[in-house]
């Protein structure tokens, strides 16, 4: 790849789009954030310390960034990926992997002084996670606001630009404000609770967060200030909680994110299965995206969902009163046969990402996420090499005809 230095590409050898720029931009999903190589080491026996034990070892191409990236180019749509990887082997398995997709690596920073993320993770022979070790350093390092700001020309001719919390605040604040100026829709990828209380500095920005339980709970109490918030309880595995259960006791950190900005939570609940909120002044059916129209995007991903998936049906069998100020509709999980959930979440999030740019609405395209969820399950790698458009478009006629639009209310 060529150094920063010899770039003419769009945007990047002056630092800013002009309008005859811009037009010449492709339209594609932008996605900011890690490429990781995972090395997996699964135990086949019990192990002991100090000593090696029997197992298998799998290398894995992963990050948050890259998994969704690679997911939505799976289903069709064609992403921009703005990262850094280093001139070392990991480095050389993701870039591989990138270029034979025929995606392209033009926002993808890469030079000597690189070290390539990488995370080991340790899973005893259950299959849990017993230690791991992470060296994702690089990423914070040269994901730079500079960086970023070289390809403010993709991300203005953006449907919508993900980021993911491996970037420091200042480059989710980069990215935010880029995104803003061209009224770009922003998804945000918590990655870890940890992580995920950086979305402090950018939720007014923020359309799309996508967290798990833990996450939402870190991420009301980093926007309030003040550890307000505590993560539901499972004191008894036996006890399950019902869908109305869950986002009741979740409401209050629900509710915090959409009063301070964000505008659509997707809040993944593991087995149980998905919560979307949102205020209900904030119209789903009326979420627009630039560009997401033929000739830009292949139309069989539209036209297989949209079938089966009947638009407007789940607003159309439950409507809330006029005085609510919340709501949330609940999606099922799919039954499955599962070898790992490495890339749930990921997959989740890339498949509705590209159905978004394919034209289907929001409800829909939670549906297709989901049933692309329940196919990376069901393999050892972080994205499956496929997906069968017949069986998602089935899988997600299943998950939305079994939605549930919850209980409006206007007073938590």
């Amino acid at each position: 790849m060529s150094s920063p230095e010899n770039e003419t590409r769009c945007g990047v050898q002056s630092g800013f789009c002009k309008e005859e720029q811009a037009k010449k931009c492709t339209v594609e999903p932008v996605v900011i954030g890690g490429m990781v190589l995972d090395v997996n080491a699964i135990s086949s026996i019990h192990a002991n310390p100090r000593t090696t034990t029997p197992g298998k070892v799998i290398f894995s191409l992963g990050g948050v960034a890259r998994n969704v990236a690679d997911c939505i180019s799976k289903l069709e749509v064609r992403p921009f990926m703005i990262s850094a990887v280093g001139f070392d082997m990991a480095g050389n398995m993701l870039l591989e992997h990138w270029e034979s997709a025929g995606l392209s690596i033009e926002g993808i920073q890469r030079h000597q002084n690189i070290e390539t993320a990488i995370v080991c993770h340790i899973f005893d022979e259950k299959g849990e996670v017993a230690a791991g070790v992470a060296h994702v350093e690089s990423i914070e390092k040269f994901l730079t606001p500079m960086w970023i700001e070289k390809f403010k020309c993709k991300i203005s001719c953006s449907p919508i630009l993900m980021v993911d919390a491996n970037l420091t605040s200042s480059s989710l604040e980069a990215s935010c404000q880029l995104a803003a100026q061209f009224n770009t829709p922003v998804w945000f990828e918590p990655v870890s609770v940890a992580k995920s209380r950086r979305v402090a500095s950018v939720v007014q920005y923020v359309t799309f967060a996508s967290p798990n339980e833990d996450e939402l709970v870190a991420m009301a109490n980093a926007v309030s200030g003040k550890d307000i918030f505590q993560p539901i309880r499972r004191d008894d595995s036996s006890t399950k909680l019902s869908k109305e259960s869950f986002f009741q006791t979740l409401k209050p950190a629900i509710w915090v994110l959409l009063d301070k900005g964000v505008k659509v939570l997707v809040v993944t609940l593991g087995s149980e299965g998905v919560l979307v909120c949102s205020k209900a002044e904030f119209n789903l059916q009326r979420l627009a995206f630039k560009g997401n129209q033929s000739p830009y995007f292949s139309k069989q991903l539209y036209e297989a969902v949209s079938t089966v998936c009947p638009k407007d049906n789940i607003f159309g069998a439950s409507i809330c009163k006029s005085m609510s100020n919340l709501f949330a509709v609940h999606f099922p999980a799919l039954p499955a046969s599962v070898v790992r959930l490495t890339g749930a979440g990921d997959c989740l999030v890339g498949g509705t990402i590209a159905s978004l740019c394919a034209g289907l609405d929001v409800m829909q395209s939670i549906a297709v996420g989901i049933a692309a969820a329940k196919v990376v399950v069901e393999v050892e790698s972080n994205v499956p090499d496929e997906y069968c458009l017949a069986k998602l478009a089935d899988d997600a006629r299943s998950v939305y005809s079994s939605a549930t639009m919850l209980l409006c209310q206007s007073k938590l």
